[in-house]
């Protein structure tokens, strides 16, 4: 079964073979993804590893959580499901005609 790792506070000059690179010294990585914005495609500091199974998943939290990265202490752990929100997002208030501000 895999594990879905989350890794934050990447450096923006990380790329996708290097960071699957630091996370094959604890086994298999299935997939990478580092998030990017989607106007500009920059790089937004976090990414996700996938991998092969749940124990190589646990040594790599154990191995890179807080472990240096092109400068940056990295953020490693279990990815959390995606969670259900609302449509929209932003200020309700500005589109709301009957408020004055």
């Amino acid at each position: 079964m895999n594990k879905r790792l989350y890794v934050g506070n990447l450096s923006y000059d990380t790329s996708e073979d290097k960071l699957r690179a630091a996370f094959e010294k604890f086994g298999t990585v299935t997939d990478v993804k580092i998030m990017q914005d989607r106007n500009t495609s920059q790089p937004r500091g976090f990414g996700f590893v996938t991998m092969s199974t749940q124990s190589e998943g646990e040594a790599a939290i154990n191995g890179l959580n807080g472990a240096d990265l092109d400068g940056r202490n990295l953020t490693v752990n279990e990815a959390r499901p995606l969670e259900n929100r609302p449509p929209g997002g932003g200020n309700a208030r500005r589109f709301n005609k009957s408020r004055r501000f």
